[in-house]
């Protein structure tokens, strides 16, 4: 169990996808994603999700993602952010977002 002042000390955050490209390097297949978060500027990720997802579809779509978790080498990729997604019935990952328009970088209450 963790105390809801542990809870908020994670900043979960909505960005809009503005640009995806594959990620061929990755060990498993990956897409790399530049994410609008507003005020907070762009930040960058990797995440393996080709199975439900393409570069291009990814474009304008918003998304929900960690911001202050400390950068993380990704073979030559600096990943800034963490992308939350829940797994669908073959573990494959389905990306959390909402579900009506809300500012980007809103945090989540």
């Amino acid at each position: 169990m963790i105390s809801f002042d542990d809870f908020l000390k994670v900043d979960i955050r909505v960005g809009r996808v503005t640009r995806a490209e594959p990620f061929p390097e990755a060990r498993r297949p990956a897409i790399k994603m530049w994410i609008d978060f507003g005020e907070l500027g762009e930040r960058k990720t990797s995440a393996q999700v080709t199975k439900h997802y393409t570069p291009e579809g990814l474009i304008g779509s918003h998304v929900v993602a960690v911001v202050n978790f400390p950068p993380r080498q990704i073979g030559p990729f600096m990943s800034e952010v963490l992308v939350l997604g829940v797994p669908d019935a073959d573990g494959e990952v389905v990306l959390l977002a909402p579900d009506h328009d809300v500012p980007l970088g809103g945090r989540m209450h």
